[in-house]
């Protein structure tokens, strides 16, 4: 860990953690809306515009990532909320949660979720490792 911490900073780490959070929420943000991108969410299996429930998920999906981005800020002093042994706690389940996002996107038969947001969630989930870490 160490080693990765000489070569990417947790500084750094967090705000590109923080920045691929927000590309997420973003996405979300634009399947609430009703953007025909289907395929690439949700497991991949509705087509076009999401149903209102779907998009009301990802109303809830883009606040949770934007909360993410805040907390890996936080965790290495760089965001509105300060540092706190909760921070430490909640970048570790996120990296949990991210491993275990890119094994289910892996898994889809979503191409996109497949070839797309399963590398990137492992990515994430790497940034979140060094940031947890530190």
């Amino acid at each position: 860990m160490r080693a990765i911490m000489h070569i990417l900073p947790p500084e750094r780490a967090a705000l590109a953690a923080a920045a691929a959070c927000a590309g997420i929420a973003l996405f979300q943000l634009v399947l609430a809306v009703g953007a025909p991108l289907g395929r690439a969410a949700w497991g991949g299996t509705i087509s076009g515009r999401l149903p209102a429930r779907f998009r009301a998920a990802s109303v809830l999906a883009m606040l949770v990532w934007s909360f993410a981005a805040l907390v890996v800020l936080a965790r290495v002093g760089l965001g509105p909320m300060p540092p706190a042994a909760w921070t430490t706690w909640a970048t570790w389940v996120l990296f949990g949660l991210l491993v275990l996002g890119a094994l289910m996107n892996v898994a889809s038969r979503s191409p996109w979720e497949r070839y797309f947001w399963g590398p990137y969630a492992l990515v994430l989930a790497g940034l979140a490792l060094v940031v947890a870490g530190s």
